[in-house]
């Protein structure tokens, strides 16, 4: 017999908060009396409440060895998907491809004008997100390479980030797939598009894999729910339809030190 009035709570990621609430308003469609509370934070505070015993489900871009303070010791993985990071711009810049090494010098105030890339006479207005931020990590990964950052304006939400982006003048930020909308425009990273082929393959390097931890194995509710997100149903119906790729559909795989692998 089904118990009533049940609920647990996921926090963190804001890449991964789309698909976890769908997910969790689906299984509560399915479920009766059983909820999925779900609330954004960035991936650190996932990481911090988890480990700190305060949710059930901690939502993160990042592997838990990847974030200072956090004790991964206790911690169970459990990979949902993988989402892919793009640079998305204001419309009325028309610059269609960047370098990984333009994007850099942008990101880190060393190229302050599009018309050093061949653009308009037009400041770069460089839209950060926070600290602590797992999209941010992966952008900065993968992207700066060590070099540190222009000090610019901070935003905690993917959604003012876009927001922000389409209506600032020579601006320029980055994002999940899954938040690209058509109020902002991507751009190519060395020639190569922002599609889930090419995240599929790692020609687009870019990527992260969307990790839900729970402290301990799961049990009860949390664990028919990771089950659940886990399940066929659920990776090809939800996770595919929202712009994310499901952990079975790629081609590679990439550990903790970013050493990438084909997938026999």
């Amino acid at each position: 017999m089904k118990q009533s009035g049940q609920s647990i709570t996921a926090v963190g990621s804001s890449a991964l908060q789309p698909l976890v609430e769908a997910a969790g308003d689906r299984y509560t469609e399915d479920h009766a009396g059983e909820f999925i509370n779900v609330q954004g934070g960035g991936s650190g505070t996932g990481l911090s409440q988890i480990q700190a015993g305060s949710v059930e489900i901690g939502n993160s871009d990042l592997y838990a060895e990847q974030k200072s303070g956090i004790d991964p010791t206790g911690l169970v993985d459990h990979k949902v998907a993988v989402v892919g990071v793009t640079p998305v711009v204001n419309k009325d810049i028309p610059i269609k491809n960047l370098s990984t090494d333009e994007l850099a010098q942008i990101f880190s105030g060393d190229i302050t004008n599009w018309k050093q890339l061949g653009g308009p006479d037009q400041k770069i207005v460089v839209i950060n997100r926070a600290q602590g931020s797992g999209t941010r990590d992966t952008f900065e990964r993968w992207v700066m390479k060590g070099r540190s950052t222009v000090q610019a304006q901070e935003q905690d939400s993917t959604g003012m980030v876009r927001q922000i982006v389409a209506s600032t003048p020579g601006a320029i930020s980055y994002m999940a797939f899954p938040y690209v909308d058509d109020t902002i425009k991507t751009i190519k990273v060395d020639n190569v598009a922002p599609k889930d082929k090419n995240v599929k393959t790692n020609k687009w390097k870019i990527w992260s894999y969307e990790h839900m931890y729970t402290n301990g194995k799961p049990t009860g509710l949390t664990a028919r729910f990771m089950d659940y997100i886990l399940s066929d149903k659920i990776q090809d119906e939800i996770v595919a339809s929202m712009g994310y790729i499901p952990v079975k559909d790629m081609k590679v795989s990439r550990n903790l030190a970013g050493k990438v692998e084909t997938i026999k």
